[in-house]
This record gives C-alpha cells, structure tokens and sequence, in this order.
C-alpha cells in the first residue's frame, strides 16, 4: 500500500469518526441550549401569570395560539412543586398531536388552590435545531470535501521529488559507472535523503570499481599458477616410477587441479556476466544448441540408462550464443549427473518456454537457496561445486527471462521462460 494512499484511508476514516461524534454532541448541546431556552420563556410566562394575578386580583383571559397552550384548574390540595417537562399532546389549534415543553404550578387566588399548566411548543424549537443540523452537517461536509481534494493536490506535488528520486534510483545502473544526479528539492528531508542516497552511489561506485579491479587481477594471476601446477603435473604423471610409487597423491593432486580449474572458470565466468560483458545481440538457435549438447551427453545418458523424452521445437532467438551454450550445458548436465539409473529427463523447447525435468534419488530442494552460489544438498555428490545453477541464474536474469523451480511427481523440473518474446 502507498504511504499516500494509507494516509488518506487513516486521515478519511478519522476524520468520518471525529465528525459523527461530534455531529451527536453538537446535536445533544444544542438541543440542550434550545429546551433552556423554552423554560425561560415558559418560566417568563408564569411570572407574568403571577404579575397580573396578584395586580389585578383575577386570572388574564386565556387566548388561545397555535405555539401557546395555558390551562388553569381549581384543586383543593398542593400536588407539586413547579416542574418542567417535554410530552406529546393534542394541539387544538393544529388539529393534531405534537410535542410540547409544560411548566406546571400552583398558585392561590381568593384563598382557592388553582393548577396552572402552560405548554409551549417544541415543533419550532426541532425545526430550527435540525435547520442548524443540517447547515453544520453541510459545512463540514464541504470542509471534508474540499480539503480532502486540497491534500490529493497538495501531498501529490509535496511527494513528487520523492517519486522522482525513485525513478532515477530505477534507472541506475552501477556497472555503466554513470553519475546519479538528484535535483534539489524546497523540502529539506527529501533534500536530506537525495543528499545521503548519493553519497552511498558514490560509495558503491567506488567498492564496486575495487571490486571489479580485484577480480580481474585475481583471475590473470591465478591462471599462472594454476598452469605451472598443471605443468608439473604432467611431469610426474609422466615419471612411470614416481607414478607408481606415488599413485594415490598424484591422483588427488589431479582431482583438486581440476576442481580448482572449474570453480576459477566458473567464478570468472559469473563475474563476466555480472560486469555485462557479453552482448546479447545474436541470432540463436536454441534447438539446434540442444540437439547438439544431447549429441554430447549421449554417451553418459547411455550409460546410466537414463529414457529421454523431448519435444524440441525450432525457436530462434536474439541472445549470446555462448551463453545458451553455457545456459543449456549446465542444466542438461545437472539433469544427467544428479539422475538415478534408469531414470528419466524430458526436456520441452517451445518459443516462449524451455523446460527440463528428471528423476533423481535427491528429494525437493530448497526452492528459496537453490539457485544460490555454492547451495548443495547434503546428498549432492562432491564432485560439483554449487555454480552450475547460479550461473544459469545469472544467465536468465542479464537475458530477462524467467527462471523457477519446482518438484512434482518425484520430478525435478526446472523451466525458463522468455518473458521477452
């Protein structure tokens, strides 16, 4: 989720809460406020009442209106003390039931009790609070509105700086070396983190260069070595007497030569693909790569009586024809080596996807590790590495195709798709 868009859910969802509450205790105070209002009027009435009563020694005539309703009754004892109160009653002059706010008191007039009720309608009183209710409903939906669509405008050009330091770290790209320049913004913390954003480029530029430096002068001095040690090699091999005397030393030596050999053109060759020194600009013929690399392994498939099936279709496509000879060589070879006798490998080529699976006495790998430098079963023989899949990785993610792993039906099943094709 956007921090944009989590903000507006967080500020929108408040923003509802706070207004409905509010909504009900603006309507609780101000009903409040407005009853208030009636029993001072209802209270101003009965002193009035008591004014003219004790002036002119008789009640005022009782003139009916459509808001006002005054009723007064002889009783010959004190019931209560003045009370106010709200309760639905008939309007005669409205011809129908509405609610009403009464004042109830006693007073005495020529030595006789008399009850006086005066009511005064609430209807006017609801008409003017839900008048209120709804203009500050209206208002603050317009605030809500309005400022809802002030902050979209405002956050997407206070956010744009951001996204366009993204884009630039997007296109980036440290093995060109190329400079990363981000503009200065009027926002200090985006101007703080374009600020440290370059000052790491510039520091992985530089380990980077170091990097590169060290690996290529670390590959020109151990080819030296490693062919002076392959040099005498062959001269004690040649001895017949030293070789028989020293049979099992000489072998192993000759084992972890070679072992060595590998892993030094497998590391060079990871980084070469690393550093983008291959062009992807020629013409393949994929199908043709792996009839020819079947025709290779023949004879190991042959051995271990290993039943091929394939289903190869004539695809041609623009990648390093190198590469595909690397890329199909390592997966055939893992599918043939890591195979049990008797097993199978199927291997599917169409113009969107390569596919190959085989049998295999190793149970499902690690699909997150698999892929992984120097990532080997436990019941992996010792002779490999851990390079093969890493550099078919490699290979997949300079290409831009799509690599994964899967075990089903005892099968492992390793496909590659060619996203862009």
């Amino acid at each position: 989720m956007k921090l944009f868009t989590k903000y507006n859910r967080t500020n929108i969802i408040t923003t509802i809460v706070i207004f409905i509450i509010g909504s009900i205790a603006f309507f609780f105070v101000l009903r409040y406020v407005l009853i208030e209002q009636l029993n001072d009027d209802l209270q101003s009435e009965q002193q009035e009442i008591i004014e003219y009563k004790t002036k002119f020694n008789h009640f005022a005539p009782i003139i009916p209106t459509k808001d006002q309703i005054t009723n007064i009754d002889s009783i010959d004892v004190r019931l209560h003390n003045d009370t106010y109160y709200s309760l639905v009653k008939w309007n005669p002059i409205k011809n129908g039931n509405e609610w009403f706010r009464e004042i109830n008191f006693t007073t005495t007039l020529k030595n006789k009790l008399y009850e006086i009720t005066v009511s005064d309608s609430e209807e006017e009183t609801y008409d003017l609070l839900k008048l209120i209710i709804a203009i500050t409903i209206a208002m603050i939906a317009l605030i809500l509105i309005v400022g809802f669509f002030i902050n979209r405008i405002m956050l997407k050009r206070l956010w744009k700086p951001f996204y366009n330091t993204i884009e630039k770290i997007n296109a980036y790209n440290l093995i060109s070396q190329q400079v990363l320049q981000l503009e200065d913004t009027p926002i200090d913390e985006f101007n703080i983190l374009n600020k440290n954003i370059t000052s790491m480029v510039e520091r992985v530029q530089y380990e980077y260069r170091n990097l590169k430096e060290f690996t290529g002068n670390a590959a020109h001095e151990m080819q030296t070595p490693l062919a002076v040690i392959r040099a005498k090699l062959d001269l004690l091999v040649q001895d017949e007497a030293n070789l028989l005397n020293n049979a099992n030393p000489i072998t192993g030596i000759e084992i972890a030569v070679n072992k060595l050999s590998r892993l030094f053109n497998s590391l060079l060759l990871l980084t070469k693909i690393e550093n983008r020194q291959f062009e992807l600009n020629e013409k393949v013929q994929l199908d043709e790569i792996i009839e020819n690399k079947l025709t290779e392994s023949k004879h190991l498939i042959d051995s271990k009586g290993i039943i091929l099936t394939k289903k190869i279709m004539p695809t041609n496509i623009v990648f390093h024809q190198q590469l595909a000879d690397i890329l199909i060589g390592n997966l055939l070879n893992n599918a043939t080596r890591y195979n049990c006798d008797l097993g199978r490998i199927s291997i599917i080529l169409t113009k969107h996807e390569f596919t190959i699976s085989n049998t295999s006495p190793l149970p499902p790998l690690d699909g997150t590790m698999v892929f992984q430098r120097f990532y080997r079963h436990t019941s992996t023989k010792q002779e490999g590495n851990g390079l093969g899949l890493s550099i078919v990785k490699q290979i997949c993610d300079t290409a831009g195709y799509e690599l994964s792993y899967k075990f089903y039906s005892d099968q492992h099943i390793i496909s590659i798709l060619f996203n862009n094709y």
